[in-house]
């Protein structure tokens, strides 16, 4: 895939995650693709990827995902990544979220990601769903 094409699959992808349709993301991956986050056991296959997908809808109805930029190095293409919304789903306390991350995608020979391992501060993650963003 050449770059304009990665750059694009990138802001759609970053789009699907917006979308608030969990299938939309899984869309992305490859029908044996898996997503990891943290380095948590992977979901793997389409159906368990949108869970995932859900799961943070859920949380944050007015999730938006924005695509920081998307890069190339020698371990894979990196889609970084801001995530900002409202833990107003159920069981939420309506504290607001903005945290940075990455994605290590490869990708297969459709252009699919076939593997992602995700990753971002945790610690900070779980302090801004109990006391929100810090200004």
């Amino acid at each position: 895939m050449q770059t304009p094409d990665l750059i694009n699959f990138g802001k759609k992808y970053a789009a699907a995650w917006c979308s608030q349709q969990p299938v939309n993301v899984a869309a992305y991956f490859a029908e044996n693709g898996s997503l990891s986050v943290n380095g948590n056991v992977p979901a793997t296959g389409r159906i368990e990827i949108a869970k995932v997908a859900k799961g943070f809808m859920t949380a944050f109805p007015d999730l938006v995902v924005m695509m920081d930029r998307l890069i190339t190095t020698t371990k894979g293409k990196e889609f970084h990544w801001t995530l900002i919304g409202t833990n107003s789903g159920p069981g939420g306390n309506g504290n607001k979220v903005q945290i940075s991350g990455l994605e290590l995608w490869q990708l297969d020979k459709d252009g699919l990601i076939l593997e992602s391992k995700g990753s971002f501060d945790t610690e900070e993650y779980n302090r801004q769903l109990k006391e929100g963003v810090r200004n």
